[in-house]
């Protein structure tokens, strides 16, 4: 009975991620794209860091029961929704501010049949190539989650102070490969981190060596002066790519051969014998790092998706249709 059983699981996963498809508003509302590439284009015109913002709250969502928008969903009495975990308080307010724009004009267009889901995930990619990253294709027909909980976070989303071990794992764990995941990592190429999540290494990297010494100098001395105030002021923050903040480019790896990784995940994927050849390819090699990362955030964007009855289109993306989902 095993592989009738393997082989019904294996085609109900296959018929789900059919019903996705690019053109899947093609009838019902034929304006989808042009609606969120112009409500992108004037978010991230006015705001830079939106791109950055976008793309992280899409990977959030994404890693934590599904690609379903059930990051969008705000806490109420009942219920302390996604976004109020821990891990999640510094997600950008200006993604959160662009889906809730494109899902109002696209509410007026076509009432009741875009998918916040979709909405991020088509926005995540637009930014991509706006900020000068590659294009993928976006299959479309997600249903927003109905089920968003800050007890579910934990433990899916790898933090920067953990081991290169805990990482791989983490994303095995989802069905991503090491060279998946290094590619992934590459969107740091834009953005910045919380002074908070790299501080260790700034000022208690061990008792002998406050600042970790694979630090570059001249970063590590600039980082002191952006952060002295970091316990008072939780808001001081420092680009990921000090070279090429705004652009999404290869430099990212570049700069890990520097000493010029932000974070100590960062700083482990040029140590570790299972990525350093990646990040020595991708370092080189801008278009391998494009395909790489393009693969990897198509597969991303279908992961746990929601369709059907498991599923809504909500009328709010910061809200489940039923007060009882």
């Amino acid at each position: 009975m095993a592989l009738p059983i393997l082989f019904l699981l294996l085609l109900s996963i296959s018929f789900t991620e059919s019903n996705l498809t690019v053109d899947y508003y093609k009838n019902t509302c034929p304006d989808f794209q042009r609606i969120v590439r112009e409500t992108v284009t004037l978010k991230q015109s006015a705001q830079p860091a939106t791109a950055a913002g976008t793309l992280r709250v899409f990977f959030h969502d994404c890693m934590v029961e599904g690609c379903d928008a059930s990051i969008l969903i705000a806490s109420n009495n009942f219920n302390v929704a996604e976004r109020d975990a821990e891990i999640n308080h510094s997600l950008s307010g200006d993604a959160f501010d662009l889906v809730t724009r494109a899902k109002t004009a696209l509410e007026l267009t076509c009432p009741g049949i875009v998918s916040c889901a979709d909405i991020l995930a088509e926005a995540a990619r637009d930014l991509v190539t706006m900020s000068g990253g590659p294009y993928y294709k976006v299959r479309l027909g997600r249903k927003d989650g109905l089920v968003s909980k800050a007890s579910r976070v934990e433990g899916n989303l790898a933090r920067a102070n953990q081991t290169m071990d805990s990482i791989i794992n983490i994303f095995a764990a989802k069905g991503f490969t090491v060279q998946e995941m290094v590619a992934l990592t590459g969107a740091h190429t834009i953005g910045f981190s919380h002074c908070k999540e790299f501080t260790d290494r700034l000022f208690h990297y061990s008792k002998t060596t406050p600042t970790d010494p694979e630090l570059h100098p001249k970063l590590a001395e600039g980082l002191k002066r952006t952060c002295a105030n970091f316990t008072t002021d939780t808001t001081m923050s420092a680009f990921n790519d000090v070279i090429t903040p705004g652009k999404f480019d290869n430099v990212y790896y570049q700069n890990l051969k520097r000493g010029l990784g932000l974070l100590s995940s960062d700083n482990a994927l040029v140590k570790d014998s299972r990525t350093r050849p990646l990040v020595e390819l991708y370092s080189t090699n801008q278009a391998a790092f494009f395909k790489a990362f393009a693969h990897a955030m198509e597969k991303v964007s279908i992961h746990e998706i929601k369709t059907g009855h498991k599923g809504e289109v909500r009328r709010r993306c910061d809200a489940f249709n039923s007060i009882s989902a």
